[in-house]
């Protein structure tokens, strides 16, 4: 249940709620999104769900068909591939600003994240590892000190979050995963942009056929 507060700040918790049970698979492709039961659920008039419905139609996540409403369409197999491709192309971009433009502040926030990962690849625990990488990265993409970067990273990160998760739970892919990490850090570091640009690249790609590579053997 979502606690009512006021009227922007319910109608942003309501899309995410709505939008986080979509990505996580509570909410499959073809599942109808009934205004009236979610209210219920949430224990929210109908006003904001009614308006995150259409948010999420503006977002790609739901289809309002007319006289059935709002339909699941979620995030595809191709929506997953073209995220990565594109990704790869301006992820790195955004460590290349970082480096640049990174604070004293940040740069010990991004240290202690791979401080930290390092600690937890000791103990096994790829949760936690997986938790910290999108720290990791929303630390580069805020140190970029561009929104438009920014806002697009952001949200593919979070659109395909089970993704990221299934492929970080890969045998071997967290250690490498922390590795890359680090020599990211280090070229931020040295303020070494291109370099930066050069390991997230690499990174990124290494993720995406990690990933598609266990689908493709599946």
């Amino acid at each position: 249940m979502i606690l009512e507060t006021d009227d922007r700040s319910l109608r942003i918790r309501v899309f995410n709620a709505i939008e986080n049970a979509i990505l996580d698979g509570e909410y499959k492709d073809g599942d109808s999104l009934n205004e009236l039961k979610l209210s219920k659920e949430l224990g929210v008039s109908r006003t904001p769900v009614r308006e995150a419905l259409m948010q999420l139609e503006l977002e790609g996540l739901v289809n309002n068909i007319p006289n059935k409403g709002a339909v699941v369409v979620g995030v595809s197999e191709q929506d997953t591939r073209d995220i990565y491709e594109i990704r790869i192309r301006i992820e790195g971009l955004a460590s290349r600003l970082c480096a640049e433009k990174i604070t004293e502040e940040e740069l010990h926030a991004l240290e202690k994240i791979v401080d930290l990962q390092e600690f937890y690849l000791m103990k096994n625990d790829t949760e936690q590892i997986w938790k910290l990488d999108g720290d990791f990265h929303k630390i580069i993409y805020d140190a970029s000190r561009s929104r438009p970067l920014r806002f697009m990273l952001s949200n593919f990160h979070n659109y395909i979050k089970k993704a990221r998760d299934h492929s970080l739970h890969a045998e071997g892919r967290a250690e490498k995963a922390v590795a890359e990490h680090r020599a990211i850090l280090s070229a931020i570091k040295n303020n070494d942009g291109e370099l930066a640009e050069k390991l997230t690249a690499e990174h990124i790609t290494n993720a995406e056929f990690n990933l598609f590579s266990r689908n493709d053997e599946g």
